[in-house]
């Protein structure tokens, strides 16, 4: 045994082979496991190699083993730091509710007091060194290597490199091949460092990497990873070196893999992927075009291997994010035009079918060639057949030049004339017209005919101009398409008569509730049935369910004055927290309570007393060092919660929910009302409220016969029950009936006679906001984030408590369960359909949790009655607006034709909702055109003619905007749906952009709108 040698190593050494090496892949640690396994001699690696398969679980289960104690471990000490954390917290003044909600809001985790996941796999990398050192064949180990359960490997490759170096060198080659062609890029256990053992392999041993795709997607993608940087704290790349060509790591130049895998680099399939998003700044770091570029301008890379590689990945084909890295290569290169030259059948061959940007960079590089007349005829015969604008003009550019180089006729430039009639922008077909205009009188009658008859496809005001070079008449543009209205839904439903009481227990809201009300009311209430079954109703301070309020009252019709006391609110613990603070001739500091003087103490503690403070951490004070120096001034910051003396008295407490909207908070308290009443024994012998109609509505000869009942027997009415009354009175009375109202001799009748000649008329509007603020006026840029609708409804007062809740600004924020019962809603106010929708608008914005038939309640506003304004108009829109996987197809389209049918759309004002939609929210212009057009085709054509009119001012550009092709696609529409109503009637924001100076599209289409509307 030598001085310097391990005393573990000599242990190994002197113990069985096997032990030696399965201790130390317990160890978790992989330069362990190679330092005994290069130690082993023959003999003893055939050994361990025979056991390594079978101490697969066993290496697993020990690791896990091992977490799993360390994770106790880690978890014992969290538990004693909560522990002692709580004990400092409740000492200090806090309760231990107090207390526990202050651990789970702090960051009290210390670095002790977990385990790193990972440790479960530290077992890996040991196995994988392991059986690299000592598996006979190449192959099994490279299917070692390989295996499922071994897929992990480590981010230091140091000790399976170091065991795979002792072996002789053909063996190193061979499995540096065999764990090449392994690399497969779709699978995760070839990616990272799997495949850069591989590619570190190939390099020691020197072999020729096989022709392997994956092989050099995985060295492109390795040369770009991060490692640490030895001479600093930073991290760099194989990309990136310094002017001296020093690299923090070895880098590319010096990469013994370049020569053989660079010219695969434009020929594997996967590469222009990899490098899709390479920075287009050589300069950066991680820049594989950097790199490429410094190493052409060193001469390590010949230039013209980088010029083939691009132009035959070009031809090879791909999509333009394939191509990308290559195009951006090739311009980097900026290759002259002697260099090019020898490339011009190849870039004419990419001109009719690769990708925008490659057909681009082709055409920039036959410009500097200059090119004979077949070429250029190519050249142009496939630009002029492309989609694509840019590439469009190009071809025009060299059409040309095409004619003026001709000697003869252009009859053979016709069919790439037509081919430019056909493109999608304006100005390439006026362009393609001028140029026709330009060399109309070279063209022969045969050519000429081609040419007219290609023009026929043009806009009216650029056939006129062929037509005058070409002859031939200009058949006018039709002024309306194809389009046929059909006949609008019939819309027969018509609310029924309301249903008689029913005793069944309401679980919905509607019919179902007001029925079962009547029917306690009227005798339920007088049956006195017992109510079986034990109930946890009582121990609930609110009830937020019609079902809850029906069970009590049950309960106290079967068992008058039984229901127990509203359990008291808990009252949140007083606590405080004070920190003294002294001024002293050497400064200002924080001290112990205890260190002040003892008649200072008693100062403080009688002031606290006196202002009600709670002691908290000064009510146990411990002795300390008493301050040595005088005290120039004393300050005290206290922290905590406790009741004042100014504290405002609780109101009387009821069971009634504080967050809930108001139409259901109006639900619960006419429940609350006669739960009250039957307490009191003042319960009527029947509603005044109870609908004659299935939508709410209450026919007002049925409510005065109810008055006179009541007058007659003498009973009060009660007072929410008369007032939802009042709301379900329809607008338009008989003067028979309002003169038998007015004979009424009670204050109930009184309160009837007042609304029906003085019933308020509400005043609504919405506002909307974001996160900046609100929106000042319709042509204000869209902030789609934090979006909100603030619904405004205003009315003089009217004294009458459930009239001016409901009639006043509903909640403009929406949270869980505000919004219950919406498919009632309309039947507390039949007569308000406006009102309602306001109350819907809180909920229109958060589609994905919304309250649900949100669909049904806006159906039953269109059929109800009152003015309809910006909130049902809003509505319609935004429902119209919605298409989408998780939307009904037709269900706003279904709503916007009911309120044609029912003449309940307002029209003008959803058209302006719908602009502020289409600009304020993420919905899609196409798809609100689409259902514009679907509405139309089903017999609303003329509506939707006025929608639009009342959209266009909304939606088209204000002062600081600049149009674009969403602008120019609402006026196209604008113009089909003008010429389907037959509109006439000029609208000032069309007329304002049609009589701007310009050609482009929006302006075009505008004076052709403004035109149609004036002519």
């Amino acid at each position: 045994m030598s001085a310097g040698q391990p005393t573990e190593v000599v242990q190994a050494e002197r113990a069985d082979a096997w032990e030696a090496v399965a201790e130390a892949i317990d160890s978790g640690q992989a330069d362990r496991v190679a330092e005994v396994v290069v130690r082993l001699d023959e003999a003893e690696r055939r050994r361990v190699a025979a056991e390594l398969p079978g101490h697969l679980p066993t290496a697993r289960r020990r690791a896990h083993e091992r977490y799993e104690t360390r994770q106790g471990e880690a978890h014992r000490r969290y538990e004693r730091a909560q522990q002692d954390f709580l004990r400092e917290a409740t000492e200090g003044g806090l309760s231990e509710e107090q207390a526990h909600a202050q651990w789970w809001s702090g960051h009290h985790y210390r670095y002790e007091q977990w385990v790193d996941w990972r440790e479960r796999d530290r077992w890996i990398e040991p196995m994988r060194v392991a059986g690299a050192g000592t598996i006979g064949g190449a192959a099994a180990v490279a299917a070692w290597l390989h295996r499922r359960d071994l897929v992990e490997a480590a981010d230091d490759l140091g000790p399976i490199l170091r065991v795979i170096g002792e072996r002789p060198a053909e063996w190193q080659a061979d499995l540096a091949v065999r764990l090449a062609t392994r690399i497969r890029a779709t699978r995760r256990r070839d990616t990272g460092n799997a495949a850069e053992l591989a590619l570190e392999l190939l390099r020691r041993s020197g072999s020729e990497p096989p022709e392997h795709d994956p092989l050099v997607v995985a060295w492109v993608a390795a040369a770009r990873r991060s490692r640490p940087d030895p001479r600093s704290d930073r991290w760099t790349d194989a990309l990136t070196w310094d002017d001296q060509g020093r690299g923090a790591v070895p880098t590319l130049r010096d990469d013994p893999l370049l020569v053989h895998l660079l010219p695969r680099l434009f020929e594997a399939e996967g590469v222009g992927n990899t490098l899709r998003d390479d920075p287009a700044d050589p300069g950066a770091s991680g820049s594989w075009l950097g790199a490429l570029r410094r190493l052409e301008q060193e001469g390590s890379i010949d230039r013209k291997l980088l010029l083939d590689g691009c132009v035959s990945r070009f031809l090879r084909g791909g999509g333009a994010t394939d191509l990308r890295f290559f195009a951006r290569l090739h311009e980097l290169l900026l290759p002259a035009p002697d260099e090019t030259a020898p490339y011009t059948r190849d870039y004419l061959r990419l001109l009719p079918a690769a990708p925008g940007p490659v057909a681009e960079l082709a055409v920039r590089q036959l410009r500097g060639v200059g090119l004979g007349a077949d070429d250029l005829n190519e050249a142009i015969e496939a630009l002029l057949f492309r989609a694509e604008s840019k590439l469009v003009r190009a071809g025009l550019t060299w059409l040309d030049q095409a004619a003026r180089a001709a000697a003869g006729d252009l009859d053979h430039l016709a069919p790439a004339l037509g081919s430019a009639f056909l493109c999608d922008s304006y100005d390439v077909r006026e362009r393609a017209v001028r140029l026709a205009v330009k060399h109309a009188r070279r063209f022969t009658p045969l050519g000429a005919d081609a040419v007219r008859e290609a023009g026929a496809v043009l806009p009216a005001d650029l056939a006129v101009r062929l037509a005058e070079a070409f002859g031939g008449e200009v058949v006018p543009e039709a002024e309306a398409d194809d389009f046929q209205p059909g006949e609008l839904p019939v819309v027969d439903e018509r609310p029924e008569a309301f249903p008689p009481p029913a005793e069944r227990a309401p679980s919905q809201g509607g019919v179902a509730f007001e029925s079962w009300l009547a029917w306690f009311v009227g005798e339920g209430a007088a049956r006195r049935r017992p109510v079986e079954g034990e109930t946890s109703l009582y121990d609930r301070p609110e009830w937020h369910h019609l079902e809850e309020w029906a069970e009590a009252m049950l309960r106290e019709a079967a068992a008058p004055g039984q229901e127990p006391p509203i359990p008291e609110p808990e009252e949140p613990p007083a606590y405080a927290r004070h920190t003294i603070g002294v001024t002293t001739a050497d400064g200002h500091f924080e001290v112990e309570f205890g260190q002040l003087p003892a008649d200072v103490r008693e100062s403080i503690t009688a002031d606290l007393n006196a202002r009600g403070v709670p002691l908290g951490n000064l009510e146990h004070v411990e002795e300390a060092e008493p301050i040595a120096i005088e005290i120039l001034g004393l300050s005290m910051a206290t922290t905590g919660n406790w009741p004042t003396r100014d504290s405002k008295p609780e109101p009387p407490r009821d069971r009634l929910p504080k967050n809930v909207s108001m139409p259901h908070l109006v639900m619960l308290r006419r429940c609350a009302e006669v739960h009250t009443a039957l307490k009191a024994g003042t319960l009527p012998p029947y509603l005044l409220a109870t609908p004659t109609r299935t939508d709410g509505h209450l026919d007002p000869a049925v409510l005065v016969a109810r008055l006179e009942g009541y007058e007659r027997a003498g009973v009060e009415a009660l007072p929410l029950d008369l007032q939802q009354a009042l709301l379900r009175v329809p607008r338009e009375v008989a003067p028979e009936v309002a003169g038998r109202a007015r004979a009424l001799g009670t204050r109930a009748g009184a309160t009837l006679v007042g609304w029906l000649t003085n019933r308020p008329e509400p005043v609504t509007r919405v506002d909307w906001t974001h996160g900046d603020g609100d929106y000042t006026h319709d042509q204000q840029p869209g902030e789609r984030y934090s979006l909100r609708l603030k619904p405004r409804i205003a009315i003089e007062p009217t004294g009458l408590e459930i009239v001016d809740a409901l009639l006043s600004d509903p909640e403009p924020y929406h949270w869980d369960g505000y919004g219950r019962y919406v498919e009632s809603w309309p039947m507390l106010l039949p007569a308000d359909r406006e009102v309602v929708a306001m109350h819907l608008l809180p909920h229109l914005l958060n589609e994905w949790d919304r309250p649900g038939y949100f669909h049904r309640s806006v159906a039953a506003l269109v059929d109800g009655d009152g003015p309809a304004g910006e909130g049902l108009a809003l509505l319609l829109a935004r429902l119209l607006a919605e298409r989408g996987p998780w939307h009904a197809r037709d269900a706003g389209t279904t709503l916007l034709l009911r309120a044609v049918a029912r003449g309940s759309l307002p029209a003008v004002e959803c058209g302006r909702q719908l602009g502020l939609v289409l600009r304020r929210t993420e919905v899609k212009l196409g798809r609100v055109l689409e259902s514009l057009e679907d509405c139309a085709r089903q017999g609303a054509h003329r509506e939707i003619w006025q929608l639009v009119a009342g959209m266009l001012p909304v939606v088209l550009p204000g002062p600081d905007e600049r149009a674009h092709a969403g602008h120019t696609q609402v006026l196209g529409f604008a113009v089909r749906a003008a010429g389907w109503a037959g509109a006439s009637g000029p609208i000032p924001a069309v007329a304002e952009v049609a009589a701007r100076t310009g050609s482009s599209g929006f302006v075009r289409t505008a004076r052709r709108l403004h035109e149609l509307l004036t002519r």
